[in-house]
């Protein structure tokens, strides 16, 4: 049984994580949106739109570069909105003290979110390495 002053220590710590989490996941579903501009623009392309005395080989050219553009912005603002979600589960995980593998995890996620995130899964999994965090979790401490 670990000291009680350290794991409200601890306690504290993955408190204050789990603030961080929510934060970081609405900067990254914030970052989602901003290829919303190359979506609408290859939207315009694919609808024809924007055809007004084009060529038929122009109109051809236009649908393709404009079925990129939807596949590119669209995959990015998904793979955002996704990462966003995850981050925020492990941030509503850690506040409820469970799924501590789930919760490191997400940690080694947040560090590819360059510098925020980073600083954040540092910290996370730092702080769920701690024998007093296992023990908060119900994990068996090594």
């Amino acid at each position: 049984m670990s000291d009680p002053a350290e794991i409200d220590k601890v306690r504290e710590h993955i408190r204050l994580l789990s603030i961080f989490h929510y934060v970081v996941a609405g900067i990254t579903a914030a970052i989602g949106f901003f290829p919303i501009f190359h979506l609408i623009i290859g939207i315009l392309m694919l609808s024809g739109m924007l055809e007004e005395g084009s060529s038929a080989e122009d109109i051809q050219a236009q649908k393709v570069v404009g079925g990129i553009f939807v596949a590119i912005a669209g995959t990015m603002m998904i793979s955002f909105w996704l990462l966003a979600l995850l981050i925020f589960l492990g941030g509503r995980k850690l506040k409820q003290h469970r799924a501590h593998t789930f919760c490191l995890i997400i940690g080694g996620i947040a560090c590819l979110m360059m510098p925020h995130g980073t600083v954040l899964g540092v910290f996370t999994i730092i702080t769920l390495m701690k024998p007093e965090a296992k023990e908060l979790f119900g994990v068996e401490p090594d």
